[in-house]
């Protein structure tokens, strides 16, 4: 009897058995890995493999067990395609060649023969060498063919035809072409260049057909055109990469020279009678790009709508254009781009009814483009009258302005800006309507809106004052609009940033009315297309508007007026300079509004950016009352000096509130326009200085100033003597800053008894500069040697002092004096020396010196860092 084992026993037994199996069979195919590798062909450089023990499956370089991967014999395809291409173009050159040079030497029938079997050969050996499966010398072969086939229309017309003419022989050739390579693409459907061929020769027929027959641009256009069409199809059902890349190429470029022909025919037309046919032609155009955009995927649907829309534009804005005036055309577009809106109610793919969409959007952009820049000139023109300030008002707004722009062109101007600023203020009106309208073809969401409300009181703002300047109104009339512009742009901005807290969450309520309805509730597959189109009815939006609630900072609508206004006040502060009562109205107007403004802002950074326009205002109010009184710009330097000075009272008041500073910084800005207003005469100069050193003193008695408000008074005070001894011609400076010195000193050793942590530059700094800096200065242009050698004296033992009692300010001004004032006395000397030196020492000495520094380079930074911490630790 045979032993039978238990089921169990029998299974482990052969579990074993198969581990053994697998582990044999990956030591087998790691050697037959190991050896076909070896067998490969190396570089010359290649490490050898050394053999592998027989027992093991692996290799040097490989770790224990790994398995590598067999490696795939790789067939030499980038020689092969070299060398097939090297023979083919010798062949296409022999061709060529033959053709051109040794055609002469044979018959009619010996030259029609030889081309004949020659390209019948070369067409009928691409199939043979497909059944063979070599089909890289059968695209070589078909490429030779390609280049047969156009010699074979060249020997044809040179000799069987040489009285046709050019064109028209050419016509005919490439549709014969196409339709020979269109056959013989579909026939041979493993080759990839016939098929292009064909449709690149479709491209010429009917073009060079129109151009040989001397058809008007029109007919050229209808022969673009229906090119486009025909490539556009072929983009769409195509078959194989390269067939409907070459279509899409033609499309763009037939189908760009069309509409630019219909374009051009219909800008040129004499009547509308005379734009009906170029428009017909756009229409035409616009069907062919939106039933394509039908079928096409999602983002040439979006191009394909794009373009529909603006040749639907241009075929009815052409007609209806060519019945107005001339500066009525730009409206007559946009009104017409305008209505593309209606594609919301349409059935229309999404992605195509977004290309209308857009179409209607590039139209609206290039009437603001046509439009804009007058209300620039209005904005900009008034600043020639800087050159002639109150010079007495002029006739009219547009005298203000100037003549440089031809206003009567503009008359439409206005109404564009108000068409497109109605259109977005609506937009912003009824957002939550818009958005259930446009949900089947978008989701604007909040941001948008902002967009809308900024752009519609932007625009709103823009036509009113081109208005103002195309209708001419009086000078007076202008001042007061502009005035009421700002005054209202002020309450927006105002109004706008109290209210942004709670806009939000009534913006997400309202735009979720209606959310009942899905997007998709109309929606169903466009006829033989890939993309559902979407009904409105029923259409809701669920979510995409909202969002906006607990947003932080004013919205745009409120940034936007906050900057117009800024500008336009700008703007119309220039235009006040025309005479001295409307400036003395506007800027007083201006400080009023902005102030106000400044008061009831809520966020930070737009009530500093009032509060700093306001104190703008107030300096340029100062000095026109200083232009009114005839002063001279010296003397009416301490007059500015008003505004700094309530600035610095104001930031008092503020004490540590976020604005204070940049209206004391504002204030800042005016002194420094009243210094440079004094510099011409060094008296009021030194008054300017002093009084810009009061105010400075005043703003550091507030301990967060301090720390730079008291450093700039001593600056100031200390430069304010100097200029009044400069101007007074002193020649002893000392007789002045010694009796300021002494108690400067005595002051600055009670500071430091008291306060043993006070630095040496607060306490000894500006009494030392005070006799040290003006000395110095007069020193080094005093002939004599007895000044130099006392303030060398005094220098000596300030620096000796301040090295003992380790002080950095004596130690250093008493050093750099030290060192100014040796240098002025041994300049004498030293370019003597220098003169008696050879020319070539000097350059030597300094390559030496840097030679030594650098050598010594370690060392010398060392000691730099230990002169920095001895510098540093001193007080």
């Amino acid at each position: 009897m045979e032993h039978v084992p238990p089921p169990a026993e029998e299974l482990a037994l052969l579990d074993r058995e198969l581990a053994q199996l697998d582990a044999r069979r990956a030591q087998l195919l790691t050697r037959r890995a190991w050896l076909v590798a070896a067998l490969q062909p190396k570089a010359p450089d290649a490490p050898r493999w050394s053999t592998p023990p027989l027992g093991h499956g692996w290799a040097p370089a490989q770790s224990w067990g790994a398995v590598p991967k067999a490696a795939k014999p790789s067939a030499p395809r980038s020689a092969q395609n070299v060398l097939l291409t090297l023979g083919g173009l010798l062949l296409t050159v022999a061709a060529v060649a033959f053709t051109l040079v040794s055609w002469g030497s044979m018959g009619i029938g010996g030259r029609a023969a030889v081309l004949a079997l020659v390209t019948v050969a070369a067409l009928a050996a691409p199939a043979l060498l497909l059944r063979r499966k070599l089909a890289a010398t059968a695209e070589a072969l078909a490429a030779l063919a390609l280049v047969l086939t156009l010699l074979d229309a060249y020997a044809i017309h040179a000799v069987a035809t040489p009285d046709a003419d050019g064109l028209t022989f050419t016509a005919i050739a490439s549709a014969v072409l196409a339709a020979l390579w269109a056959a013989y693409g579909l026939a041979l459907g493993k080759l990839h260049l016939p098929l292009p061929a064909a449709v690149f020769f479709v491209q010429w027929p009917l073009l060079l057909g129109a151009w040989a027959a001397g058809a008007p641009a029109l007919v050229v256009g209808w022969a673009l055109l229906a090119t486009a069409v025909v490539d556009g199809a072929i983009t769409l059902w195509g078959k194989g990469l390269g067939v409907r890349v070459t279509a899409g190429i033609g499309l763009v470029v037939m189908g760009s020279a069309a509409l630019l022909t219909g374009l051009g025919e219909s800008l040129t037309a004499d009547g509308p009678l005379g734009a009906v046919l170029p428009g017909l032609l756009l229409l035409t155009a616009a069907v062919a790009a939106l039933a394509g955009a039908w079928r096409a995927p999602s983002g040439y649907a979006q191009l394909g709508g794009a373009v529909a829309g603006l040749a639907a534009v241009a075929a009815v804005g052409g007609v209806v254009r060519a019945a107005v005036p001339g500066a009525w055309h730009v409206p007559v577009y946009l009104l017409c781009g305008l209505a593309l809106l209606s594609v919301v109610r349409a059935r229309l793919p999404r992605t195509a009814g977004r290309g209308v969409l857009l179409a209607s959007g590039a139209v609206v952009a290039g009437a603001l483009v046509w439009a804009l820049p007058g209300v620039a000139a209005v904005l900009l023109g008034p600043v020639q009258l800087v050159a002639e300030v109150w010079a007495g008002a002029p006739d009219g707004f547009r005298g203000a302005l100037g003549e440089a722009m031809a206003w009567s062109e503009l008359a439409a101007a206005p109404l564009v800006l108000a068409v497109v600023a109605g259109g977005l203020g609506a937009a912003y009106r009824w957002w939550p309507t818009l958005v259930r309208l446009a949900a089947p073809l978008a989701a604007p969401g909040v941001k948008a809106r902002d967009a809308a409300g900024a752009g519609a009181l932007a625009l709103g703002w823009g036509a009113v004052l081109l208005a103002a300047a195309t209708l001419g109104v009086p000078y007076p009339v202008a001042v007061a609009l502009e005035t009421v512009l700002v005054a209202g742009l002020l309450t927006v901005a105002v109004l706008g940033a109290g209210r942004e807290a709670g806009a939000g969450a009534a913006d997400a309520a309202a735009a979720g009315v209606g959310a009942t309805g899905a997007a998709g509730s109309g929606s169903g597959e466009a006829a033989g297309g890939s993309e559902p189109y979407v009904g409105t009815a029923g259409a809701g939006v669920g979510s995409g508007s909202g969002g906006a609630a607990g947003r932080g900072g004013p919205s745009a609508v409120a940034v936007t007026a906050l900057v117009l206004a800024v500008g336009g006040a700008v703007s119309l502060g220039l235009l006040s300079l025309a005479a001295e009562a409307a400036t003395y109205a506007v800027l007083g107007a201006l400080v009023v509004l902005f102030a106000g403004a400044a008061l009831r802002m809520r966020p930070v950074v737009e009530q500093a950016v009032l509060a700093v326009a306001a104190v703008v205002w107030g300096t340029a109010l100062t000095g026109c009352v200083a232009g009114s009184l005839g002063l001279a710009p010296h003397e009416a330097a301490p007059l500015l000096l008003v505004v700094p000075a309530v600035t610095v009272l104001l930031g008092a008041r503020l004490r540590n509130h976020p604005v204070a500073l940049p209206v004391e910084l504002a204030g800042g800005l005016g002194a420094l326009v009243a210094i440079g207003l004094a510099v011409p005469r060094a008296p009021f100069l030194a008054l300017v200085l002093a009084l810009c050193g009061v105010l400075a003193a005043g703003a550091a008695v507030r301990p967060e100033r301090r720390p730079v408000a008291g450093y700039l008074a001593a600056v100031l005070f200390v430069t304010a003597t100097w200029v009044r001894l400069a101007a007074s011609e002193v020649s002893a400076p000392e007789a002045y800053t010694l009796p300021v010195t002494v108690p400067a000193l005595v002051v600055g050793l009670l500071r430091r008894r008291k306060d043993p942590e006070a630095s040496s530059w607060t306490a000894y700094g500006p009494g030392l500069a005070a006799t040290l800096l003006p000395s110095l200065a007069v020193a080094w242009g005093d002939p004599d040697w007895q000044r130099p050698l006392l303030l060398g004296v005094a220098a000596l033992v300030i620096t000796l002092l301040g090295a003992k009692y380790r002080l950095q300010a004596p130690l250093l001004l008493g050093g750099a004096v030290l060192a100014l004032v040796t240098l002025h006395e041994l300049a004498p000397y030293v370019v003597q020396v220098a003169g008696a030196l050879p020319r070539w020492l000097p350059p030597a000495l300094a390559g030496l010196l840097l030679l030594a520094v650098g050598a010594t380079y370690e060392q010398r930074l060392r000691d730099a860092r230990k002169l920095k911490d001895v510098l540093g630790r001193m007080r």
